[in-house]
């Protein structure tokens, strides 16, 4: 609709598309692996109950062992890194960049599903998501505008890691 040429006002070709969106999945696998291995990290921090006894590293290299993680992926942020997890406010809160992956690109594939520009869902995205927030059950708003809870697959397909992509 808008990517033309600046002189011949031709669009941009299809294969050259292909290639952007190729490009753009590329190494997502490891990359969603190692911010998922930070996610538990951090998680495994907020869920221990009592004295943690060794090091940070100790610590970390356990929660990783736990999770089945290879040597040639490490956590995106280590142990040692985490003193604003500690500081307040950001408590246990890696997992929430996947969680709002998921739901940003589960909308967005509502939108796809029809129109980009579909009057109908983009009024019920306003009045039960922007308008209501924090008045109600994230979960349940969600549902008023989705007719369901979000599913990972548009986000496993705009990594690549779906398994259509394979």
């Amino acid at each position: 609709m808008y990517a033309k040429h600046y002189k011949t006002g031709h669009v941009i070709p299809d294969t050259l598309i292909q290639k952007l969106e190729n490009a753009g999945t590329y190494g997502q696998g490891f990359a969603t692996v190692e911010y998922l291995a930070s996610a538990f990290l951090d998680m495994d921090f907020h869920i221990s109950e009592g004295t943690i006894s060794g090091t940070a590293n100790d610590f970390e290299l356990n929660s990783m062992k736990n999770i089945g993680l290879i040597n040639s992926i490490i956590p995106r942020h280590r142990a040692t890194y985490f003193s604003h997890v500690f500081s307040g406010g950001y408590s246990a809160g890696y997992y929430s960049y996947i969680w709002s992956g998921v739901l940003d690109t589960d909308a967005f594939d509502q939108f796809k599903k029809t129109s980009l520009f579909d009057a109908e869902k983009a009024n019920s995205f306003r009045k039960n998501i922007l308008e209501r927030g924090g008045t109600e059950e994230p979960m349940d708003l969600y549902k008023k505008f989705r007719g369901a809870e979000p599913s990972i697959e548009p986000l496993l397909k705009k990594r690549g890691l779906d398994k259509k992509s394979k």
